[in-house]
């Protein structure tokens, strides 16, 4: 059996966005020993995941192990990239597709956060901290960007650890700039994301207009160490369930 791994990448409009994941999963690759390694993108940006199959079993693949580039799981995990997974099933009926887990809740990712924050500025005793999430309208995705908020308020003894969101479900960011109106607080803001490009130019823009001293804007999660770490773990994990014969 020809065993491949098909990296998505979620893609951007933004060339750099697109760049760094690349030069990301090129440090990712040179960790996973296995011999056919395509990467492709969600959307925004090719390869698509209908080349990058295809590049895989041009390449002799007989089994491809589809690994997700996201933080957490939501539409993009549940039904976008199954649904192109079983369109490729269909057409290539003799290869055997396994499917991984977003890099969803992990401690190494709450000490990447607070590294963002440390780089900054170091807390005062009773700082607080505001995650920034994407958005969805898929409720897990909300629920666990909470769970992450209490973990590093916990771990870190954060006074306040709020979340917000871009889009999608609430609370938004503007509710949360609303809410903050006043307030005379040490406030980091960290984007969990992997890539922001125009989402932390519009973040910036929005703090620079509420004129506080006050609050730090962090950069995003971003792709480090610990994110790469967590991958690999994630990809060992589907290899493995492979090997055991559970897909």
């Amino acid at each position: 059996m020809m065993q491949a791994i098909l990296y998505i990448a979620h893609g951007s409009r933004v060339k750099a966005g697109v760049e760094q994941a690349v030069t990301f999963l090129q440090r990712v690759q040179k960790e996973v020993h296995v011999s056919i390694q395509e990467i492709c993108f969600l959307e925004l940006a090719t390869p698509t995941i209908a080349e990058g199959i295809e590049s895989c079993i041009r390449k002799g693949a007989t089994a491809i192990a589809v690994m997700p580039i996201l933080l957490l799981a939501a539409q993009h995990a549940k039904q976008d990239i199954p649904k192109e997974v079983a369109k490729a099933q269909k057409q290539y009926p003799s290869v055997k597709f396994t499917y991984g887990e977003p890099l969803g809740i992990h401690e190494r990712l709450i000490d990447s956060l607070q590294a963002r924050i440390i780089e900054k500025q170091q807390p005062k005793f009773d700082a607080s901290v505001l995650l920034i999430g994407r958005g969805s309208s898929d409720p897990a995705v909300k629920r666990d960007l909470a769970k992450i908020a209490a973990k590093l308020r916990t771990k870190y003894h954060y006074k306040v650890v709020d979340t917000c969101f871009l889009y999608g479900m609430g609370p938004t960011f503007e509710d949360w700039l609303q809410q903050e109106k006043g307030k005379q607080r040490q406030v980091f803001i960290v984007p969990y994301l992997l890539f922001t490009g125009i989402l932390r130019q519009s973040i910036a823009k929005r703090i620079q207009s509420f004129d506080s001293q006050d609050i730090v804007l962090c950069e995003s999660l971003g792709y480090d160490d610990n994110v790469k770490k967590v991958l690999v773990e994630r990809i060992d994990e589907l290899l493995h369930f492979k090997e055991e014969g559970v897909s």
